[in-house]
């Protein structure tokens, strides 16, 4: 699976982008906060990805920061939501407007997004609600926590192992409280240990 790509910007359509990675293009579909924040063709881009495996394809999906990245595995996993769904409303909100709806069960909020309908809303907020990502700064501009990198590059790996998110998301925060060092392959190791336990 791949989780991460760094290369040149080859291509630039609505929320779709073609890296340029050592020669091989890379197609990835992308919200409108990193389609706008990635530049222009030629610049160099680094995203975080969420590789989408279903019988007829794979896709990938690419985000600028780990608080999107996030927050479009935690969509993803709400009954009724797909990739492409979850990729529209976080084209519709930003990140850390969609925390704080999310928390304060802002339904009227959500349902302005293209797309998402009362009943989809009220899903987010029921399932969501208490799966936030921690420390999202509620009026800071898509901010992230110290380690947020490390949680989602953690999270994804052990997504990509057969972990189920919602199983491991605590044990990951245990560990990342706890530990001195949260470089991404010692918090990998004591989750890895936590879970075999």
């Amino acid at each position: 699976m791949i989780a991460h790509l760094s290369g040149a910007l080859l291509e630039k359509h609505l929320q779709r982008l073609v890296i340029d990675v050592g020669g091989v293009g890379y197609d990835l579909h992308v919200p409108l906060s990193t389609f706008y924040a990635v530049g222009e063709p030629g610049a160099p881009v680094r995203l975080r990805v969420h590789t989408h495996v279903r019988d007829d394809a794979i896709q990938l999906f690419g985000f600028m920061t780990a608080l999107e990245l996030v927050l479009f595995e935690r969509l993803i996993g709400v009954s009724g939501i797909g990739p492409r769904v979850a990729l529209a409303v976080l084209s519709g909100i930003e990140p850390s407007e969609l925390v704080r709806a999310i928390r304060g069960g802002d339904v009227g909020r959500l349902t302005r997004i293209p797309g998402i309908g009362r009943k989809t809303a009220e899903r987010m907020v029921l399932e969501l609600k208490d799966r936030m990502p921690e420390g999202a700064e509620p009026h800071a501009d898509d901010a992230v926590p110290d380690g947020a990198d490390v949680r989602a590059d953690v999270l994804s790996a052990l997504a990509n192992l057969g972990y189920q998110a919602h199983l491991v998301e605590r044990a990951v925060d245990r560990v990342l409280k706890d530990a001195a060092d949260r470089s991404f392959e010692f918090v990998l190791r004591q989750v890895l240990r936590e879970m075999a336990r």
